[in-house]
């Protein structure tokens, strides 16, 4: 356990990294999720993480968390710092302040639970929205998923949830699931294929079972989308008007 020493009559505090793990399977947008195996909220649903170990940066605390409690490789998946939690009463042990982090992959396998969690398992966002979760996580998830939905907008992030190589509609399908509203086909393929570097050609394509074949794509080497691609209500969001969102 990271715990910072006392200076000047303030109290010590730990420090500890939380993941917002998203991946799609089963068309659906899913969140990793482990049972505590120890106090406190032993038995309560949580994000995986735990305490920084003494000599360890918080990236390696980040990798090595995740797979210890859930036996996923955080080096396939896409992982970023989101922000630091830090509410005196966040944590009932003591003081702790926590280093979220928002990881995305394509079609992760089911997870290996150890250490600390008794179970992990991938929950659709929707139930992980509405459950009761350990510490301050259900607050950390919401920012997770505002952060990935808001990321679409302006980086090729997206990609980062489809194995290569894919389809238009593959990548479509990424999008309609993590914002949650459908989007025109043709509207779509012209603004991604339009895009500088997001997708490139593979010259080759997937045949269906009913229609045409369908080029296939890689990931293109830009991060930043130009054009960005804004969510708009035309898109669909105002004919759902009770999608679920965070």
């Amino acid at each position: 356990m990271n715990r910072a020493s006392k200076h000047d009559g303030t109290a010590s505090a730990a420090v500890t990294v939380d993941l917002v793990i998203f991946t799609v399977r089963e068309a659906g947008l899913r969140v990793l999720l482990i049972e505590r195996g120890k106090p406190p909220f032993e038995g309560g649903l949580a994000l995986p993480g735990g305490y920084v170990r003494v000599g360890e940066d918080l990236d390696q605390a980040a990798l090595r968390e995740l797979a210890e409690e859930t036996g996923v490789d955080g080096r396939r998946l896409y992982l970023e710092q989101l922000r630091t939690f830090g509410a005196p009463e966040r944590d009932p042990r003591g003081r702790t302040f926590t280093v979220a982090y928002l990881a995305l992959g394509p079609d992760l396998p089911t997870p290996v639970a150890g250490t600390d969690a008794a179970t992990a398992h991938w929950v659709p966002v929707e139930t992980a929205l509405s459950a009761e979760l350990a510490f301050d996580h259900l607050a950390i998830l919401k920012e997770g998923l505002d952060r990935a939905r808001a990321k679409l907008e302006y980086t090729t992030v997206a990609a980062a949830f489809c194995r290569e190589p894919f389809t238009i509609a593959d990548l479509r399908h990424i999008y309609e699931v993590i914002w949650g509203f459908p989007l025109d086909p043709s509207n779509f393929r012209r603004k991604v294929t339009k895009a500088a570097d997001f997708v490139e050609p593979t010259g080759e394509s997937r045949t269906p079972e009913i229609g045409r074949p369908a080029a296939l794509y890689r990931r293109g080497p830009a991060a930043l989308l130009f054009p960005p691609m804004p969510r708009s209500s035309d898109e669909g969001r105002e004919a759902h008007p009770s999608t679920v969102t965070a």
